[in-house]
């Protein structure tokens, strides 16, 4: 590209001053509407520090409102697990035996009793109680892991968007001006009979399509500006200066080492495990309903002033029959038993999709990189190495400027191209952490930066 300028600016150096001046005076009026359109084009606000993408997944680890409603939800199951143990509350209880039906209010003849009772579960069921408790609070901790993870994803992918929006900006506002420069050049020569006119109208042309991708640009970086915005919790219109760069990392994990690491990392994979779990202690819960739970009392009874001895205390005790309500006992261990066999299914579900992600997201990634390396090492210096044959051939005269038009053109489209074949590779990579659940920078080496 420097040297693409350089010759035009050669160009316009060497041309005759007579005519540079007539050119700009006589033909300027062709492209006035069009370089208003270039030169009005407002940038994004980009005022407050630049923020790194380490810099906004914090922010968006502290601050997105859907991990806090996820956090709630583990407080909530939290603030159960004491009550799901406990003891039901003791009762007390007031009795009064023969009071006289002539003498309704004549407690005194009446036998007063005091006493406190209180229902005492059958051996294991309070621990089994308190265990599908926490089994509730490791599943919804697993839960806001998937939520916070699934948020980094969309933070990178928006983070990337960005990126890629005003990477692109760059790309085109640098060739803006080389086409600017080549209308130019092309106006000079024309002026002096060396090209047609038509290589002014295609020069106006190809700026022309400039100014369309630009305008596309800017609304991908608002987009993508309103996106991580509500991310991170804030204003979806509020200003954001961002600063990163595009890398390609090699060597990708197998596939194996991916599905291991899914396995351990993925949240889903880890609250279906629980919620098994949960439900092989409801299943054995259910069966405790066999044990009969006990009711223990003891009070204090005062007898009427006939009864030689009036202060007496009493003992009760008492406990339900389960055995006599099988059928009601039976369908709710049938109810469990289903419950966790289905939940047993679904791991086995949960598992098998986990590894086809992976897969997908693999091959995905892979492709991408082939992509990025293609573009890079192959189709970029191709284009730049034609794009100067053409500008020496473009000053000597051996070739047309249509010609070197096309070949700039193409430099253009294969930088774009490499750009978003990098952000590509980024976003499949943030796939590829979605379906195994866990970072892969550890398992990944990171090359040399390339700047498109």
């Amino acid at each position: 590209m420097k040297t693409f300028i350089s010759v035009f600016c050669v160009l316009l150096l060497t041309a005759p001053a007579h005519v540079c001046r007539a050119q700009a005076a006589g033909n300027g009026g062709g492209l006035g509407g069009l370089a208003g359109l270039l030169e009005d084009r407002q940038p994004p606000d980009t005022s407050g520090p630049a923020l790194t993408l380490d810099d906004v997944e914090r922010i968006a680890l502290a601050r997105n409102p859907e991990i806090e409603v996820a956090a709630r939800r583990v407080a909530i199951a939290e603030a159960h697990v004491p009550a799901a143990g406990a003891l039901d509350d003791p009762t007390a209880m007031y009795r009064g035996w023969g009071v006289p039906l002539q003498q309704p209010w004549n407690y005194n003849d009446a036998q007063n009793m005091f006493s406190v009772s209180q229902t005492l579960p059958g051996p294991g069921k309070r621990g089994l109680r308190t265990g599908v408790a926490e089994s509730d609070v490791a599943e919804s901790k697993a839960e806001l892991e998937q939520v916070r993870l699934e948020v980094q994803v969309r933070v990178q992918k928006a983070f990337d968007d960005m990126l890629l929006a005003n990477d692109e900006l760059q790309i085109h506002a640098q060739h803006v001006g080389i086409a600017r420069q080549a209308i130019e050049a092309a106006r000079i020569k024309y002026a002096v009979g060396k090209v047609p006119q038509q290589d002014i109208l295609k020069a106006q042309v190809a700026l022309t399509q400039l100014a369309e991708h630009m305008i596309r640009f800017d609304r991908d970086a608002d987009l993508a500006r309103a996106r991580l915005n509500t991310l991170l919790g804030r204003d979806p219109a509020a200003p954001l200066n961002m600063h990163g760069a595009y890398a390609v990392l090699a060597p990708l994990p197998d596939e194996q080492a991916l599905e291991e690491l899914a396995l351990h990392s993925r949240p889903d994979l880890v609250a279906a495990r629980v919620a098994a779990e949960r439900s092989r202690k409801e299943q054995a819960l259910a069966k405790k309903a066999y044990i009969p739970d006990l009711t223990v009392s003891g009070g204090y009874m005062l007898m009427p002033p006939t009864v030689k001895m009036r202060n007496n205390y009493m003992v009760e005790a008492s406990m339900n029959l389960p055995w006599l309500n099988h059928r009601k006992h039976n369908a709710e261990i049938a109810e469990a038993t289903a419950k966790a066999t289905e939940q047993d299914a679904e791991l086995a579900e949960l598992r098998n999709a986990a590894f086809g992600q992976v897969q997908e997201a693999l091959v995905q990634a892979r492709a991408a990189q082939r992509f990025a390396l293609l573009y890079h090492d192959t189709l970029q210096p191709q284009a730049e190495a034609t794009l100067q044959s053409s500008v020496i051939a473009y000053e000597n005269d051996k070739t047309n400027f249509l010609d070197l038009l096309d070949s700039q053109m193409t430099v253009i489209d294969i930088d774009l191209a490499w750009i978003q074949a990098v952000a590509d590779f980024d976003t499949r990579l943030a796939d590829l952490e979605l379906a195994t659940g866990a970072p892969l920078n550890q398992l990944q080496t990171v090359m040399p930066e390339v700047k498109p």
